[in-house]
């Protein structure tokens, strides 16, 4: 993980490029965490299209769900049957869906400038910042916490020099926490969330953010 001082240059170089509104509502963090989760078309970041966002917040051991952020997008082209297979988003289910830079817009004021929490959260922030970037001319500058990461520092600091599995699943199941169905973007974002809080015991949590 970089060292602190580096992510505060480096989120601060960020906060730089966004033009306004964007950058006063990025720059806003009261302190809560959120936790996201995207589901997309493909794994390859340059021919993902986006099908829907999860968003929950975490208020100190709190996860809000009663307050989270949860849409679906209107494909520009239908799922293919691959893809209904592992997300489970059918054509047919997309006829509630809205237009992409509603979503976006509506997900930056969920969001604002707080924390991001994930499980391969690299992968989601590239996606979302592929479509971004036309829209307010900057990618996300909101710091970043990758719980396969914790949870990697955890597990090899009771073992070191093993091999430490970042399955789901695995995850799942040494945190001891509720399993939830996959592929569903609100789950996968609560999922992340309680990983989060499980490592916080741990000696991993809030005490690390950058």
């Amino acid at each position: 993980m970089s060292a602190p001082w580096l992510q505060t240059v480096a989120r601060m170089w960020r906060m730089r490029q966004p033009p306004e509104p964007y950058r006063s509502l990025l720059g806003e963090d009261d302190g809560q965490l959120v936790s996201i989760d995207c589901e997309t078309t493909s794994l390859n970041v340059k021919e993902a299209e986006l099908l829907s966002i999860a968003a929950v917040r975490i208020d100190g051991q709190r996860i809000c769900t009663r307050q989270a952020f949860n849409a679906l997008i209107t494909p520009q082209h239908a799922p293919e049957g691959q893809n209904v297979r592992v997300h489970g988003l059918r054509p047919c289910d997309f006829s509630n869906g809205l237009p992409l830079q509603d979503v976006l817009l509506e997900f930056l004021q969920f969001v604002r400038g707080r924390t991001l929490v994930g499980y391969y959260l690299q992968y989601d922030i590239a996606v979302l910042n592929k479509y971004l970037r036309p829209l307010m001319g900057a990618a996300l500058p909101n710091r970043r916490i990758e719980v396969s990461g914790w949870y990697y520092d955890w597990r090899f600091a009771q073992y070191p020099g093993a091999y430490i599995d970042l399955r789901w699943e695995t995850m799942v199941r040494n945190l001891g926490i509720p399993t939830l169905p996959r592929h569903d973007a609100m789950n996968d974002a609560i999922t992340a969330a309680m990983m989060y809080l499980a490592l916080q015991p741990r000696r991993y949590g809030a005490h690390r953010l950058p």
